[in-house]
């Protein structure tokens, strides 16, 4: 069963389907259905698979209980994955693994790193997942953040590199929550991925270069299947109105 594309591409458009991450993961999830299917594709898919739902039940259980909202994320995870009986039964035996007192974090991550071959965006793109579940309330406990700390360190990722992340999806967290108020400068900023220091020049080549990237022509040339282009479109406009949100404030025309 390949599931790797399936999780991917599922997971991240589940948890925030408008954000960087969509698109990213299910172009990655193609790749790596392809890749897969060629070394112990079974094994290694199953593991992931696991150990992505166990660190989740860690991380919902790290603020000292889990909540009915943590269980309805699992629950719709599972459910936007179609997973079938057998599956969704393996991926909540694992969410309840993760919460248990001696769920040995270090042995997962240290076994996930060992089963990523050293793939740099397979595990930036698990770290990511982590990140979202901690947020998916819209908040970060202390000890959520230890343990997203302990999972960048594992996969050798920075702190400032982490920083980095958490701020993105924070503000991009915020930036898509329906309020009555303009989006937030500060956080325009970071969907751009620049700061406020950046030139005028500055904004417009990291707007410029975020709507290529997205451009249905690109992205039809990574592989991405005509029914994303949705996803697609959502994000150019998020992307467009970070945009609109800087140059208001900077008088730019």
């Amino acid at each position: 069963m390949q599931i790797w594309g399936k999780f991917f591409g599922g997971v991240i458009g589940f948890m925030f389907g408008r954000f960087f991450g969509a698109l990213l993961g299910i172009w990655l999830g193609h790749q790596l259905d392809k890749r897969m299917a060629q070394n112990s594709a079974l094994t290694r898919q199953t593991q992931f698979f696991n150990t992505t739902f166990a660190v989740m039940g860690h991380i919902a259980k790290a603020s000292g209980r889990v909540t009915e909202n943590d269980i309805r994320i699992a629950s719709m995870l599972m459910d936007t994955l179609r997973l079938d009986s057998l599956a969704r039964k393996e991926a909540q035996q694992a969410f309840r693994d993760g919460k248990s007192a001696d769920f040995d974090l270090l042995y997962y991550l240290r076994r996930f790193r060992t089963l990523t071959l050293g793939r740099r965006e397979v595990q930036q793109m698990f770290l990511e997942i982590q990140i979202q579940t901690a947020l998916s309330d819209g908040e970060l406990h202390p000890k959520e953040l230890n343990i997203l700390r302990t999972i960048a360190s594992e996969l050798g990722f920075s702190q400032s590199q982490l920083d980095a992340l958490l701020k993105r999806w924070q503000a991009e967290f915020r930036f898509q929550q329906p309020s009555s108020n303009a989006p937030s400068e500060h956080d325009a900023y970071h969907v751009l991925g620049i700061t406020p220091a950046a030139s005028d020049q500055d904004v417009k080549r990291a707007y410029r270069k975020l709507m290529n990237e997205y451009h249905p022509d690109k992205l039809v040339a990574k592989g991405l299947p005509q029914e994303m282009m949705e996803i697609a479109k959502r994000k150019a406009q998020d992307i467009q109105a970070a945009y609109e949100r800087v140059k208001l404030a900077r008088g730019m025309r």
